[in-house]
């Protein structure tokens, strides 16, 4: 019975390690098509301009006030609790 379950463990082991390498391999190939995109977006000029106040977010996230991060975001950008919530969120 120990040699049946050391196999199991052995082939989940394996296949824990095979997911990683793909989600490893994924990751780069979507790191590689956003570098593009951003110069793409770069290049025709359509960055949209950083509202100043979104310093203060990020200061707000860091110093663990999440709520107020959430007010502030929502301020700026007029996103409902959800949205801002979730962009928040991506932030920290």
């Amino acid at each position: 019975m120990e040699i049946a379950g050391l196999f199991f463990i052995l082939i989940g082991v394996l296949a824990v390690i095979g997911v990683q390498s793909r989600i490893d391999k994924a990751d780069k190939r979507v790191a590689r098509v956003e570098r593009k995109l951003d110069l793409v977006i770069d290049h025709l000029g359509l960055r949209e301009p950083v509202d100043p106040r979104m310093d203060e977010v990020v200061a707000l996230l860091r110093g663990d006030k999440k709520i107020q991060a959430i007010k502030v975001y929502r301020e700026i950008t007029g996103a409902g609790l959800k949205e801002a919530k979730d962009a928040v969120e991506r932030m920290a």
